[in-house]
């Protein structure tokens, strides 16, 4: 009798889990009211997605109007019918930039989450890597580095950080007219996004016989003077910065303060319009360039001029930043592997991930990029932009989308 009652409690405890852990979502293969295979996230009447992002920590700035543009793709999705007869929704966490709070949040919200819409932070993508591959579960970094490729579920929107200094370099060159023995400054955050950076630039640098001046950084770092007066000392003729936007500012005030006037050239993730209004704006217009591989907000581009215009629609007084153009650029690969997968009649994560992988030519805000390739980055090419107060986004265009070739 005991053996009995034991073993009907045993089963009500794993029909209990069982519920628990799908959270009303779809078992990975149910077949929906219409014929669609769904998996986790994915019900007859809602796609559930999820967003890893920073509204706290040092790219809080970009971080909001990456959610903010990616819940404008949500509303106007839903408002024309939602993707496959379902309706969108995104689960936003913040995780502050932290490491640790990122993997608590991963977890939180993994079991009902039928792709990640964006995950901000390359040291964040590192910590959840192996589960994004376990559980076959498609991600869209807010993050560059080249790391990332050949992981057939996570897709670098743009280029990479290390092409991306390649570019840099290469404008920096024409624009100081560096010759073979000239030095110039890379400063970097320490981990993926800044070392990534940093194999860019060092390559560049042998490739022009240049000599490469290494300052690495953390992100809790404010107050960069010491590293300006050690470049300032090596005599270098161009710094590059990959760091976040308040390290720009802090490199580029006390390069003023220092007399360094060099051009200086940041990865996009290192500014932000806000620091135009600061006392070191002037010093930005005047010394900063940016190199990105998604076009400006302030593009002569149809759909950036429509994006731009929702998007103040709908925030009115928001700033118009990067981080827009960013969100909406993952919101718009996420919205043709869900439309593909449907077409398939799978919408479990393989279905989607592999829809994804089709992909070969999606017109991005402008910009041409291949999906099909896994270890590749979709595009090499990108802009060099500057900063202009006054202009939506804070930055124009300098040079149009190019490739540096290697």
């Amino acid at each position: 009798m005991r053996t009995t009652r034991l073993a009907a409690a045993v089963a009500v405890l794993a029909l209990t889990a069982t519920a628990c852990s799908t959270k009303g979502s779809s078992a990975d293969g149910t077949l929906g009211k219409d014929g669609v295979k769904t998996g986790p996230g994915v019900t007859d009447s809602t796609i559930t997605m999820a967003a890893l992002t920073d509204l706290t920590g040092p790219y809080a700035s970009l971080g909001k109007s990456i959610v903010n543009a990616q819940q404008l793709w949500v509303d106007q999705t839903n408002a024309n019918g939602g993707i496959c007869g379902r309706k969108l929704r995104i689960v936003v966490k913040d995780h502050g930039y932290d490491v640790q709070k990122a993997v608590a949040a991963f977890t939180e919200v993994e079991p009902d989450t039928a792709l990640l819409t964006q995950v901000i932070g390359s040291p964040v993508v590192a910590a959840i890597k192996q589960d994004l591959n376990g559980k076959h579960l498609l991600a869209l970094p807010m993050a560059w580095a080249s790391t990332m490729l050949g992981q057939p579920y996570i897709q670098v929107v743009g280029s990479t950080y290390d092409v991306d200094m390649i570019t840099g370099v290469d404008f920096l060159t024409r624009k100081a007219g560096l010759v073979a023995g000239d030095r110039i400054g890379h400063v970097y955050f320490e981990g993926e996004y800044g070392e990534n950076a940093l194999a860019g630039s060092k390559y560049a640098a042998e490739k022009g016989k240049l000599t490469l001046v290494e300052q690495k950084i953390k992100p809790t770092d404010q107050d960069l003077t010491a590293q300006v007066s050690a470049l300032r000392e090596a005599g270098v003729k161009a710094v590059l910065i990959s760091a976040g936007p308040k390290q720009t500012a802090a490199l580029v005030g006390a390069a003023a303060g220092q007399g360094l006037t060099v051009p200086v050239l940041s990865s996009a993730p290192g500014f932000a319009p806000q620091l135009l209004d600061t006392a070191v704006g002037p010093a930005l217009e005047r010394q900063l360039s940016v190199v990105s591989a998604i076009s400006p907000v302030s593009a002569d581009v149809s759909a950036m001029r429509v994006l731009v215009q929702d998007y103040q629609a709908k925030y009115p007084g928001a700033p118009v930043d990067s981080g827009v153009a960013s969100g909406w650029s993952a919101a718009q690969v996420a919205a043709e592997a869900l439309g593909a997968a449907c077409a398939e009649k799978d919408l479990t994560r393989e279905g989607i991930a592999a829809a994804h992988r089709k992909t070969t030519a999606l017109n991005i805000l402008g910009v041409p990029m291949n999906f099909s390739d896994v270890t590749k980055a979709p595009t090499r090419q990108a802009y060099i932009l500057k900063p202009a107060k006054g202009v939506t986004g804070g930055l124009t265009t300098v040079e149009g989308a190019h490739e540096v070739k290697p």
